[in-house]
């Protein structure tokens, strides 16, 4: 009788694609270049300056473009020779895909994609930027494939199936202080392996174990000792 692989899942978080280069929002204390996030990342930013926000999310996707995958990526990729993984991610970068990675979800969008304001068609953008008077094919202007304060996430149901079936789930690079995507790992199982694995963390959420530090020191490291396990 052939085992049945073990489901891993695994919630990541901006912290995996810092280490890439990729700053944050909360790196930077909620600024970029002296903007509010209000003013970059919500609807009515983008009703009031459309031009401003195009040209953020713009730039956010060169510097995607030019990061590279990191060993916290590549591990999770290689995993799924031994286990059946699922990553549901906070991160509107492709580096868990350019890394291997086959099943993701993207809760918050994909910055590599555009959005039609309309009809919430999705365009790929295959390096391209988005600029003001590109429109759908109904004529509508093109805006980033993101999730702006005050819009509803991508997947949740499916990631809340996901998090209920598996045998191991690892929380990586992510404070879990963004709902509702924090409220995954209430969605456990009792007898599921559950890591926490972030540089820093207020409060461990029940039956996590936290390993401290870098993802791309601890996450290769982790999956190594759950191989052998």
């Amino acid at each position: 009788m052939v085992n049945q692989r073990k489901k891993l899942v695994v919630l990541s978080g901006a912290g995996v694609s810092a280490e890439s280069g990729l700053g944050t929002f909360r790196d930077n204390g909620g600024l970029w270049n002296n903007h509010s996030v209000y003013d970059v990342a919500t609807p009515e930013a983008f009703h009031n300056n459309p031009e401003l926000v195009l040209d953020f999310y713009n730039q956010r996707r060169r510097d995607v473009y030019k990061a590279q995958p990191n060993p916290a990526h590549l591990a999770l990729a290689e995993a799924e020779r031994d286990f059946d993984v699922t990553v549901i991610t906070q991160n509107v970068d492709d580096l868990h895909e350019r890394a291997g990675s086959t099943d993701v979800y993207h809760v918050h969008g994909l910055v590599t994609q555009a959005r039609s304001s309309l009809t919430d068609e999705v365009f790929e953008l295959e390096g391209k930027d988005i600029h003001l008077g590109d429109t759908c094919p109904k004529g509508a202007q093109l805006r980033p494939h993101v999730v702006w304060f005050g819009e509803f996430i991508y997947h949740m149901d499916e990631a809340i199936g996901f998090v209920e079936q598996a045998d191991i789930v690892i929380v990586v690079g992510t404070s879990l202080k963004v709902f509702p995507f924090a409220n995954l790992v209430d969605y456990a199982r009792a007898d599921a392996q559950c890591f926490l694995v972030t540089q820093d963390i207020d409060a461990v959420p029940y039956g996590f174990q936290y390993k401290q530090g870098p993802a791309s020191t601890v996450i290769p490291q982790l999956l190594a000792e759950l191989t052998l396990s």
